[in-house]
């Protein structure tokens, strides 16, 4: 299983994605920070939002947080308050707001103990049984993720925002954009139970 995984990894690493942004992905992170003035309410001055309805963004992929405007620019990805937020941005605005909260250090959550076992079992080694594969063979052993892939990093992030997305990818309510494609898969063989584990250990992988 983990050669399997490791093989669409590879796959997906080298294939082409729909929001690639132009070879210059160099922005300008104070710029970036000038500009995401507008993102502090829900995200936090530094990328780490206190509602854990909501994402942090510090210390996330540049090119993660570029493709994922772009989504929800063009509609691809849904949400009424992000499609209204993006719409208005250029592209190098983007690279600029990803150059910012890349820099900014995540501020990791802690991991519930009851999920501990069940989460780090499922992060690092899957399911075999339901074909589940391990988190860390794309999202990387401390949930780092991959840029070059554009993976996003999942370590520190709240569980309550990673569950969802989960359960969005699961039930069909969050589209798969780029290399993201095996999610809906991952989801669907993912049980409640699973969710809830693998994303409160998530939440303290640092």
């Amino acid at each position: 299983m983990k050669k399997l995984t490791l093989a669409f990894c590879l796959f997906t690493l080298g294939s082409s994605t729909a929001y690639a942004t132009s070879a210059d992905l160099h922005g300008d992170a104070a710029a970036g920070k000038v500009k995401s003035a507008t993102c502090a309410a829900c995200h936090g001055a530094d990328g780490n939002s206190a509602n854990p309805a909501w994402p942090k963004l510090a210390g996330q992929h540049a090119s993660y947080i570029v493709q994922q405007l772009k989504a929800f620019q063009a509609g691809d990805r849904k949400d009424p308050m992000m499609t209204g937020m993006a719409m208005p941005l250029n592209t190098q605005d983007m690279l600029n707001l990803g150059a910012y909260f890349s820099s900014q250090t995540i501020k990791p959550g802690v991991t519930n103990p009851k999920s501990v076992a069940l989460g780090e079992k499922i992060y690092r080694g899957g399911n075999k049984k339901t074909g589940l594969p391990a988190c860390a063979a794309c999202h990387n052993p401390q949930g780092k993720g991959n840029p070059a892939a554009k993976f996003p990093a999942v370590g520190g992030q709240h569980a309550q925002y990673t569950s969802k997305q989960l359960r969005d990818y699961k039930s069909g309510a969050r589209k798969p954009v780029g290399n993201a494609a095996i999610m809906r898969d991952i989801a669907l063989k993912m049980s409640d139970d699973e969710i809830k584990a693998v994303t409160d250990y998530m939440q303290g992988l640092h």
